[in-house]
């Protein structure tokens, strides 16, 4: 992954950017020393088989982490700052599950040197598991 130039004045409705990491069980070990978040769906495999998926999920919210990373690569240097998301979780994610973030710019508001853009992510069979809208904003050099 790299972070290339970009102006503000260079980006147009339509431009996007994508971002794939396949999930793993570190990955969740890790987010939840990180979050504090330890719920039993999420860290134990045998409460996770009585639940309505069967076996251990993701976190929702380190599921959504990957738009962070899809949108400061949407920024590129010299970079911006996060404004605000919405995020609809539509499906669980599990170990293994390969992931692809998305976003779009669907709007750009050059009085604020803001992007709104439309931002999803999907599993490797093509199935929605988020989606939202955020609003970054590009700083000047």
């Amino acid at each position: 992954m790299s972070y290339g130039e970009k102006r503000f004045d260079e980006f147009r409705v339509g431009d996007t950017t994508t971002f794939s990491k396949t999930i793993t069980e570190a990955d969740i070990l890790l987010f939840a020393a990180v979050s504090g978040d330890n719920y039993p769906l999420h860290m134990d495999a045998e409460y996770a088989k009585t639940t309505r998926f069967g076996q251990r999920a993701a976190h929702g919210m380190l599921t959504a982490s990957l738009l962070s990373t899809v949108n400061g690569l949407m920024l590129q240097k010299p970079g911006g700052i996060y404004v605000e998301q919405s995020v609809r979780f539509r499906r669980p994610v599990f170990i293994g599950d390969t992931l692809t973030a998305r976003a779009e710019v669907t709007e750009l508001i050059a009085a604020k040197r803001r992007l709104r853009v439309r931002t999803s992510i999907v599993n490797q069979h093509g199935k929605t598991v988020v989606d939202g809208e955020g609003v970054i904003q590009k700083d000047e050099r």
